[in-house]
């Protein structure tokens, strides 16, 4: 049973002027799809039964350095489409707005922390809100790991996650992180947000 590269529910110049054509295209069909490719590969190599990939991740200290990579960049690229949304952005509604509300006191809180958490991550990586236990918390994972990973010390359930490796948004915003985390909240799909948070 080999993991497929996910179809983007959206065509590539959909999120302009916030993430550009070129970027989606080869953010999806070249990175997304090479960890698609390497994952099935090291699956086979390392006689691995299981195809879900949540349940990989979460024992992934058995496995090697290229299940732990490619598992994790196939994984968090699948969350990071669904989160995104020509039509997304605004204020979180439902549930999760009020959760973000009463965990962080507002929206705009929310934003600041979560923007410092992606804006500071040094390198390759992710900034991440999650869900622990019924808890919200903001934090970020380097290189392709992910909260679910038994190895990372950052824990929970994701529920938005931003990709902020220099492939995510260098052809666009250069050196200027800052300005592609902003440009971030005008797309999230709220609405998905909210169903991986009830769920």
């Amino acid at each position: 049973m080999s993991f497929k590269l996910p179809d983007l529910p959206y065509d590539f110049g959909a999120l302009e002027p916030h993430i550009d054509a070129k970027t989606m295209e080869i953010h999806h069909d070249k990175h997304h799809g090479g960890y698609t490719t390497k994952l099935n590969a090291a699956v086979e190599t390392e006689n691995i039964s299981s195809s879900n990939i949540e349940e990989i991740l979460a024992n992934v200290s058995k496995y090697s350095t290229d299940v732990r990579n490619n598992g994790g960049g196939y994984y968090n690229h699948n969350l990071f489409w669904e989160i995104l949304n020509p039509n997304g952005g605004g204020n979180p509604t439902g549930d999760l707005g009020k959760a973000i509300e009463s965990t962080f006191g507002s929206y705009e809180k929310f934003k600041d922390e979560f923007s410092k958490a992606a804006a500071s991550r040094f390198g390759s990586g992710w900034a991440w809100l999650v869900n622990e236990n019924g808890k919200l918390k903001i934090g970020s994972t380097a290189n392709q790991d992910s909260p679910l990973m038994d190895i990372s010390d950052f824990k929970g359930k994701p529920i938005i996650g931003l990709d902020v490796w220099e492939h995510a948004y260098y052809l666009k915003y250069q050196n200027r992180r800052p300005e592609y985390i902003e440009a971030f909240f005008n797309i999230i799909n709220w609405e998905k947000a909210n169903e991986l948070f009830k769920a």
